[in-house]
């Protein structure tokens, strides 16, 4: 009897695992659906014949579907702020700094390797096409791209990282079930290759995301995670 009462969950913890759900079942359903039409879509998406607009739109909603859909709905839903995640003035610059210096080894595995080909910050697969169809244009179009790649799919990792603290709680310093399951949820929506350039990146992207999510717990900051996808993830 002791144990079952044990396993009772709370109010906040059954509140936390519904958002859990609802933000998992969301972006599967979204990742099912582009699985079916992932080849097609990114056909149309550079088919440059076609106007910019709707390849872009096409792209940033099945973009956003996967990553940020979910957690809008979630604060929707509980009526919730995103400031309540950490968008806030306070350690920003303590937030970003450590960031940087957890996406070092990645960035110096990506330029000793040769994969560095220029810095390009919220650039996509349109973005040539942006810039060709005039300044208005190119304006309107990066801020899409830096609100859908950059903000959500950074925020994306810092709410659901979060939720999963709340939820699983740790004592330990250096381990959080947060990062450790946005960490690999990360790493998991990318290649992987196991030939040994592949370990060395998979091991520093491990080490860019962990630190980048143990930096927002320890500041209580997400903004460090947006600049991550804002200027170093999607740019290099």
């Amino acid at each position: 009897m002791e144990n079952l009462k044990k396993r009772v969950l709370t109010k906040q913890q059954k509140i936390l695992n519904v958002n859990l759900w609802m933000i998992a079942l969301v972006t599967m359903t979204i990742y099912c659906i582009y699985g079916m039409i992932g080849n097609s879509l990114m056909s149309y998406c550079r088919d440059g014949s076609i106007c910019v607009w709707p390849r872009l739109f096409a792209a940033a909603g099945m973009e956003y579907g996967i990553a940020g859909l979910g957690i809008t709905l979630v604060c929707i839903f509980r009526k919730t702020s995103f400031t309540d995640f950490g968008l806030k003035k306070k350690n920003s610059a303590l937030a970003v700094s450590g960031t940087v210096l957890c996406f070092l080894p990645h960035i110096a595995y990506i330029v000793l390797s040769g994969q560095f080909e220029g810095y390009e910050p919220l650039s996509i697969m349109v973005t040539p096409d942006l810039h060709k169809a005039g300044i208005l244009t190119a304006i309107a179009g990066t801020f899409i791209v830096a609100v859908v790649w950059g903000f959500f799919e950074g925020f994306n990792y810092a709410v659901i990282a979060q939720f999963v603290s709340e939820r699983y709680p740790s004592n330990g310093k250096l381990f959080d079930w947060g990062a450790l399951v946005c960490t690999l949820m990360g790493i998991l929506f990318h290649p992987i290759h196991f030939d040994f350039p592949g370990m060395v990146d998979l091991a520093t992207t491990f080490v860019a995301l962990y630190g980048m999510l143990m930096i927002r717990k320890y500041t209580k900051n997400s903004w460090g995670c947006v600049f991550a996808f804002l200027f170093i993830w999607n740019a290099i």
